[in-house]
């Protein structure tokens, strides 16, 4: 019965998707996302795991604290986990893999660094820059320059090491549950277990009265099955061509903030959406310090926001530990900012077609994604700012 299947198991699960597919498939995803009622974020249901862990150890009150398992950005997150782990399992590349101790400390380092950071731009690389940017707020393209400037100076950290303390994270790493090469698996009926979890929790969110909570979990599942199969990273984008060069993911990710931008400009524009969601009052030292920080935490870790959670799913440990400092610092980071009045002095909220009409502001971004797709292209041709 499944040897007629085969073929298309094999598409989705044999073998990576394309990124160019994939990135056309995440924007498309993240604007049907805004459309049923938010954007995608990452470092917001994360901050509500952190908030609902110290709350639970008594160092933080928030009556108003709703448990992650009705929070609509940490259903976000679980989703995008169990998606990946789901699709790791279906492919047989599910794995424990424990790293080094000096990959486990950058992991928890890169971490922390972006819970303070998103906590600055108001959003991670994901809701502050990728979400942010495409609801046509200024404080998105501020934060992209800052993640470019903070994966540079990360990348020159990591290179010091490689030369100067390559013992820091030599290999002494263990893998665990790793599919045998030429063996059955057990690892597709795992899968095929967890993705009829997946197609049930909504019906059962619905049944107490959730059914909106259980949309957000299945969107995650999405977001989280396509990075899993296609590899496509916001880090790799902002990373790859500093270290060797490759563009590729440069381009993709520029070609999804086009398509996102130009979904989200048609709810907006329609009056679907209200105009001033998604425009974060942090162009300027937010949007700018929050990225820098983000950029340098997300190189260490190997893994963004959301890159970190469907790659935790997959069983990368050293990401367990930059989720839970993404989580925590996140958390300590925000409350601090509210005591100490910091979040009203990050910077404006400005809507781009405000200041340069509907046409201005989606040009701006559009040449913004083409002009740093042929950078990093003539980049890839020439070597000139790479290290490898």
């Amino acid at each position: 019965m499944a040897r007629p299947l085969a073929p298309q198991y094999t598409a989705l699960f044999g073998r990576p998707w394309a990124v160019w597919g994939s990135a056309v498939l995440v924007a498309t995803v993240n604007v049907f996302l805004f459309a049923f009622d938010r954007p995608w974020t990452a470092s917001d249901g994360l901050r509500n795991w952190g908030d609902w862990a110290l709350t639970g150890v008594g160092l933080v009150r928030r009556p108003d604290l709703l448990p992650p398992w009705l929070y609509s950005g940490s259903l976000l997150n679980l989703g995008v986990l169990v998606g990946g782990a789901l699709a790791a399992l279906l492919a047989r590349e599910f794995a424990i893999r424990v790293p080094a101790r000096g990959e486990l400390a950058k992991g928890a380092a890169g971490g922390a660094l972006m819970g303070v950071g998103a906590v600055l731009a108001f959003g991670c690389n994901i809701g502050g820059f990728f979400s942010a940017t495409s609801a046509l707020s200024l404080s998105g393209l501020g934060m992209m320059l800052g993640l470019g400037v903070g994966a540079f100076l990360g990348l020159r950290y990591l290179l010091w090491e490689t030369q100067h303390r390559p013992a820091w994270s030599e290999a002494g790493g263990r893998v665990y549950l790793q599919s045998g090469a030429g063996a059955a698996s057990r690892q597709p009926w795992a899968g095929a277990l967890v993705l009829l979890l997946v197609l049930a929790a909504p019906f059962l969110y619905a049944r107490a009265g959730y059914g909106t909570q259980g949309v957000f979990l299945l969107f995650g599942a999405a977001f989280g099955v396509i990075f899993q199969r296609s590899r496509f990273c916001l880090v790799r984008a902002f990373r790859e061509p500093f270290l060797t060069g490759d563009a590729e993911h440069t381009r993709a990710v520029a070609l999804a903030l086009v398509v996102s931008t130009l979904g989200f400009s048609i709810l907006k524009f329609a009056d679907l959406k209200d105009r001033t969601e998604w425009v974060f009052p942090a162009a300027g030292l937010g949007a700018l310090a929050g990225g820098l920080a983000f950029g340098v935490g997300m190189t260490l870790a190997g893994g963004c926001g959301a890159g970190s959670i469907w790659r935790a799913g997959e069983g990368q440990v050293k990401l367990w530990a930059t989720v839970a400092c993404f989580a925590l610092g996140a958390s300590l980071a925000r409350l601090l900012a509210g005591q100490t009045g910091l979040l009203q002095k990050l910077g404006a909220a400005v809507f781009l077609p405000s200041a340069l009409g509907w046409g201005g502001a989606i040009g701006l971004i559009v040449a913004v994604a083409l002009g740093w797709a042929m950078l990093a292209t003539w980049n890839e041709e020439t070597r000139r700012f790479s290290a490898i």
